[in-house]
């Protein structure tokens, strides 16, 4: 099997710990392959449309986004550097709804998050740079993004912060949980 695959605490959201060959030369993954995703996350039908790539700088934070129409899965990893990845069950119908898990995502450790349709994710750069892979399972629609307050005093995520965040606007001004538009 290529990859490791480890549920959370919020057993929709799992880790994927892909199988590494190395040796002196370096290394070499397949960093994703969609029959193999599918046997070993038991997911079937995800189908991705769209990836996308950042780049951060220390001590940004970017989001807590999502798609309130279009809701996204998404399949994130880490390219260079180092994150602390988070994200927040949305799903009012959830046993978990309001929670949330997070994981250390680097280039070392290659893990990759699976992130389901109908949460909020987001990052914290936590080395001096990072790039910052996903998959989308649908397009982006501006008219239909949403911000969560990454600072929540209702969600209490415990971001490993050295001092204030770096954010964008929008993400400084997002609704608290009790606020946001959920699923």
């Amino acid at each position: 099997m290529p990859y490791t695959v480890t549920p959370t605490a919020i057993p929709d959201v799992l880790v994927l710990e892909p199988k590494v060959f190395g040796d002196a030369r370096g290394f070499f993954f397949e960093s994703h392959n969609q029959r193999d995703f599918e046997q070993a996350t038991g997911l079937q039908g995800v189908h991705f449309v769209q990836d996308n790539h950042s780049k951060s700088a220390q001590g940004v934070l970017r989001g807590l986004h999502y798609q309130i129409e279009h809701p996204q899965g998404k399949l994130v990893r880490v390219v260079q550097g180092e994150v602390f990845d988070v994200v927040v069950d949305l799903r009012r119908a959830s046993p978990t709804f309001g929670r949330w898990v997070a994981q250390v995502l680097s280039a070392d450790n290659k893990k990759q998050m699976w992130v389901p349709p109908g949460f909020a994710h987001g990052f914290l750069v936590l080395s001096a740079t990072a790039e910052f892979l996903y998959k989308t399972t649908d397009y982006w629609y501006p008219e239909h993004e949403r911000s969560l307050l990454w600072s929540d005093p209702t969600l209490a995520i415990a971001w490993p912060l050295a001092g204030p965040p770096q954010l964008a606007a929008k993400d400084g001004s997002a609704p608290t949980f009790r606020k946001a538009e959920v699923f």
